[in-house]
């Protein structure tokens, strides 16, 4: 390491053990004001060092790419205290909309390179995927300390304001590649709290709705409907598009089986399966049967399915089928059924299905490919991401699909890889 290095990681290190030292004895209004001060401002920092360490770092070659992700370490730091204290948890939002804040460009009043620098550094990092997962963050912590009313959240607001509704996004729309490892155990926490708030949302209204219909149909007494008429639908769905969701996902779906059902006995026929090919010759046939519109199935669905199928690795059609084929080969449906990566966000398969069979069965076929092989679960989350991320600053009532599918997506990860059961009700 040269000279030029070290003293570089010197000053960084200087940087982030300022902030470990004050989120320990300071308050978060006041280390907010310090945030501003230093980054914001610019100048008049009370500790000199510090201010000195920072116009180092912009002034650095590497600033143009390294600087981003300092001040996101730098943030993190005190967000990771604050998480951990319910009371603090507010002021998440607020440091993270501090940037928002145009930095001041001081004119005449020093001629230091890194402080001239400062401004444009801290606009670059207010673009950034960065800055983009914290102000993701921020709608998450929110959420928790708001009303969550769903007629409170109007249909020309962005996408990205429903980001709170989706824990399965979490892990990879509130995280970036530099992330720490204690921020990665704070996104699960919260990813945790999330859906077991939201498994508790959903099984009261559930059994909610169906006392209140068998109350109805009884014609009892209308103090039942006076103690839970604040109970309201967790979901952006309407209540038949809601239990109509559930019951693909946890009922009858094909004969006497359920989606469960019908992936156990596949998984159990597929160990004896002789040949790659063979499994894929299976798969075809089972994913196919959940395509009710026979019509569109047989004009161009169906044949599209086979043909990707018969591309996918047709070197190992006559090796003898395993586990590694399994993951692989569903990994590659969820590409072609979903969307493929952020550099190839082409989705006309994903927009067909849904335009043809509805998001919720659409959503029962991904669900499928899930059940036999839960390896693939994360993939398909990120592959739901990319689209959420795609169509993030859309209007919601642009993106009407899109929201459908993943309300229905949260219901079906839900019931079938939750800890809530909702069957017995429906």
């Amino acid at each position: 390491m040269n000279d030029y290095n070290r003293q570089s990681q010197e000053q960084e290190q200087l940087l982030y053990n300022h902030w470990l030292e004050l989120v320990q004895v300071e308050q978060p209004a006041e280390l907010i004001s310090r945030f501003r001060t230093l980054f914001i401002e610019g100048s008049g920092y009370p500790d000199r060092s510090v201010a000195d360490a920072l116009e180092k770092i912009a002034a650095s070659e590497q600033a143009e790419q390294e600087f981003k992700y300092i001040l996101n370490r730098c943030c993190h730091i005190l967000i990771n205290r604050w998480q951990t204290y319910p009371n603090k948890q507010e002021a998440i939002p607020e440091l993270i909309a501090l940037f928002e804040e145009p930095p001041k460009i001081l004119v005449g009043y020093s001629r230091s390179r890194g402080r001239a620098a400062l401004p444009k550094l801290v606009n670059q990092f207010t673009e950034s995927e960065q800055y983009l997962t914290l102000q993701r963050l921020a709608k998450v912590i929110n959420h928790s300390n708001e009303d969550s009313n769903n007629s409170k959240t109007p249909a020309t607001l962005a996408l990205g304001t429903l980001i709170p509704r989706y824990p399965y996004l979490y892990k990879h729309c509130l995280l970036s590649d530099d992330s720490t490892y204690d921020q990665q155990k704070i996104i699960k926490k919260i990813q945790a709290q999330k859906q077991q708030q939201f498994e508790v949302n959903l099984s009261q209204y559930v059994a909610h709705q169906v006392r209140k219909a068998q109350t109805a149909r009884r014609e009892t007494s209308i103090t039942f409907n006076r103690g839970i008429q604040n109970i309201q639908n967790p979901t952006l769905l309407t209540d038949p598009e809601l239990f109509f969701a559930l019951k693909q996902f946890v009922g009858k779906v094909e004969g006497a089986d359920t989606y469960r059902q019908l992936a156990d006995r596949f998984t159990a026929n597929a160990s004896t399966t002789v040949s790659y090919r063979s499994f894929k010759d299976d798969l075809y046939e089972y994913l196919i049967s959940s395509v009710t519109d026979l019509r569109y199935g047989k004009r161009q669905f169906n044949e599209k399915l086979y043909k990707q199928l018969q591309k996918t690795f047709p070197h190992n059609d006559a090796q003898k089928f395993n586990e590694f084929l399994m993951i692989r080969t569903c990994s590659q449906l969820l590409n072609f059924l979903v969307v493929e990566s952020p550099a190839r966000p082409n989705h006309f398969v994903f927009i067909d299905l849904i335009s043809n069979l509805g998001p919720t069965q659409t959503t029962g076929l991904l669900l499928k490919i899930v059940l036999i092989c839960g390896k693939v679960k994360p993939y398909l989350e990120k592959r739901l991401a990319i689209l959420f991320g795609h169509y993030e600053f859309s209007t919601r009532e642009g993106v009407v699909w899109l929201v459908k599918a993943l309300e229905n997506v949260n219901l079906a990860l839900t019931t079938n890889f939750g800890k809530v059961d909702v069957s017995f009700l429906l």
